[in-house]
């Protein structure tokens, strides 16, 4: 087996340790909105009960980072030569609209009650209840977070991220609760307000970074990384062109590389071999499709003039000659 072969199997095996994070994710949904719903309704605690079915949306969203994840392990088929590995960034959109969703709930829910004349005091241990599902909330963030980077996957990156705001919104509604026994009501709402915009922006970035993906945009910063490793490749004399695209938690490259015209078909191969190896290994990259042009700078410096380079009767000369008198016509 060479190292591609290894490469991939090692991106689903990765993808296959994602769906333990979004295992983790609906479990602890699932034990904390029956928590708070039940203690939020015995004890009269809006806010509570608020948090409570904001937890039983967020299985919706894990849910669909679960699929999205079982989806992106499917071979390539006649539909998906590149395979399925997009389907992770699109269950992280989906993510981002239901974090969207809840916070403007928030928002809207906290702008309301500033205007609320009377509000009850609900049990103290409703603030304990909220500060515990914080502390839960935050336990899992850490170990997606820590499990998405290891694995760089997008989809259970934008789980941990949902996983963060519920521990933020637990934590407003702990803030409020306590308020409202020392007589200050109004820290209620305010700290919702702050939780439901911490939420939103979480929701603005994850959908600018899922579009840009599938967009087919890349970071130009990563781009030139990947142009200075080719350019170190032995036998690359210039980049005339590079694009990179995500896909998934993948990134396929395109580059068009100048060499010396003199080379063989078979030593012009070894450098796009070399080429493949030196991305694969150093920047977890399987796919590179390299085009190989030969540099006719160097025929001429080498023949004096690209007639010359031709009379040399190397093929590739004779052709991009030929090309160029086309050209003229």
């Amino acid at each position: 087996m060479d190292w591609q072969e290894g490469l991939k199997l090692t991106q689903y095996e990765d993808i296959k340790q994602g769906e333990k994070g979004a295992w983790v994710s609906i479990s602890a949904y699932l034990a904390l909105s029956a928590l708070k719903l039940g203690t939020g309704y015995w004890f009269a605690s809006g806010a509570l009960v608020a948090d409570g079915y904001n937890n039983l949306t967020d299985i919706v969203a894990s849910v669909a980072v679960l699929i999205g994840l079982r989806i992106s392990q499917k071979p390539p088929d006649k539909d998906h030569p590149y395979g399925h590995f997009r389907a992770e960034t699109i269950a992280a959109l989906i993510a981002s609209f239901i974090m969207a969703s809840v916070g403007l709930q928030v928002l809207i829910t906290a702008a309301r009650s500033l205007f609320e004349a009377d509000r009850e005091a609900p049990g103290l241990i409703t603030a304990w209840v909220a500060l515990f599902s914080a502390v839960a909330m935050g336990a899992v963030y850490w170990y997606n977070s820590r499990l998405a980077k290891r694995i760089n996957n997008q989809a259970l990156l934008a789980a941990a991220k949902d996983n963060l705001s519920d521990a933020l919104v637990s934590i407003g509604a702990a803030v409020g609760i306590i308020g409202s026994q020392f007589g200050l009501p109004w820290l209620d709402p305010v700290a919702a307000l702050a939780v439901g915009i911490i939420i939103v922006k979480t929701a603005w970035e994850i959908f600018y970074s899922c579009t840009h993906a599938l967009t087919d945009g890349f970071d130009e910063k990563e781009l030139r990384t990947l142009r200075a490793t080719i350019a170190k490749t032995k036998g690359v004399q210039s980049i005339k062109d590079i694009k990179a695209r995500i896909h998934g938690s993948n990134v396929l490259v395109d580059v068009i590389v100048g060499v010396d015209p003199g080379l063989s078909l078979i030593e012009s191969h070894r450098i796009c071999d070399e080429i493949e190896t030196r991305m694969g290994r150093k920047h977890n990259i399987m796919s590179v499709h390299v085009h190989v042009e030969p540099m006719m700078e160097t025929a001429q410096n080498r023949f004096g003039s690209l007639e010359g380079a031709a009379e040399s009767g190397h093929p590739a000369l004779v052709n991009e000659t030929n090309e160029g008198a086309g050209s003229k016509k």
